[in-house]
């Protein structure tokens, strides 16, 4: 007896990606003690997003020719700048309505200009990879090498004005791109090396996939309840606008621009460091983690949905 699963998850939008995430969240969210019960190669399975990341830009390199490396430089800062501007546009305006402490009352209650440039500054880089992998190209893939310059609190601090704190070690950036560098080499010194590694890049999606997915707990989306679901919203509407208009603009198909229209993991994160940098945002750290986790798990959900429904529609015209 065979079951059609590969064909079925082919069908589901981002399935190959978003099918092994959720598991990995149900997982981590109501058998959290699961990954250590087990330990050895099964608990490493939760916690190996990183190195199988880093094998999959080994791969993904190969497939890349020098010669599109600066229309690679040129998508990654087109994607990178967008995101800088989407965090200044939300920092500019949300700083002027509340400043830097948190809403206290109301509906909108717990909401912070903290909160909201956490969250739309940081794109999901696995997510992002996997869905421009299925529906985009090697370059819309490579771009990432250069956007992964804005993971982590530094965007956030510099969109919040926060002064010494916007340069990147130089080991730091060049370990970002190294393995991609590294494949690269290797793809151009030998065609039959590119070809091998190449037939990687679709079997690695799932199981990074499923890494990302245990890092995230779907409790945080009803804990934050319907503002943390209105922020996630946001984030991929506002954003995945703006970003796809920049991609179009590019010559791009708009499918990369949409793709980066989540919240990273590591974002969650971000609140509690910014505030430790200056603690007149002390306040709204609390409120600020619980809807920027929140945003993760949201975006991870609609994200994949636009991105499969705009490449949908891209080849029924082609």
């Amino acid at each position: 007896m065979s079951l059609p699963l590969k064909r079925t998850l082919e069908r589901i939008p981002g399935g190959m990606m978003i099918v092994p995430l959720l598991l990995g969240a149900l997982i981590a969210s109501f058998f959290p003690r699961l990954p250590a019960f087990f330990g050895s190669f099964t608990g490493a399975l939760f916690t190996g997003a990183i190195p199988i990341l880093a094998v999959f830009f080994v791969c993904l390199g190969a497939n890349i020719e020098f010669r599109t490396a600066p229309a690679v430089l040129r998508k990654g800062g087109l994607l990178l700048g967008t995101k800088v501007l989407c965090g200044v546009l939300v920092g500019l305006v949300a700083g002027r309505l509340l400043g830097e402490a948190p809403v206290v009352g109301g509906v909108f209650a717990g909401i912070s200009t903290l909160a909201l440039v956490a969250a739309v500054n940081d794109t999901n880089g696995g997510l992002y990879m996997a869905l421009v992998t299925q529906y985009g190209s090697p370059r819309d893939v490579a771009a990432y090498s250069v956007m992964s310059l804005e993971t982590g609190p530094f965007l956030t601090m510099i969109t919040l004005g926060l002064a010494g704190l916007s340069a990147f070690p130089w080991p730091v950036m060049l370990g970002a791109v190294l393995p991609l560098v590294v494949g690269m080499i290797l793809g151009n010194l030998d065609p039959e090396m590119r070809e091998f590694l190449g037939r990687a890049l679709m079997v690695l999606i799932p199981f990074f996939a499923f890494a990302l997915g245990a890092g995230l707990d779907l409790h945080n989306v009803w804990r934050a309840g319907v503002l943390g679901l209105l922020l996630g919203l946001s984030v991929t509407a506002f954003s995945g606008t703006l970003l796809f208009i920049v991609d179009r603009l590019g010559g791009g198909t708009g499918v990369s621009g949409l793709a980066a229209s989540s919240t990273a993991g590591n974002a969650a994160a971000v609140p509690m460091l910014i505030a430790a940098a200056n603690p007149a945002y002390a306040p709204a750290a609390a409120s600020a983690t619980l809807l920027v986790s929140a945003s993760v798990v949201v975006t991870a959900l609609t994200t994949p949905l636009v991105t499969a429904w705009w490449a949908g529609r891209l080849a029924k015209v082609r």
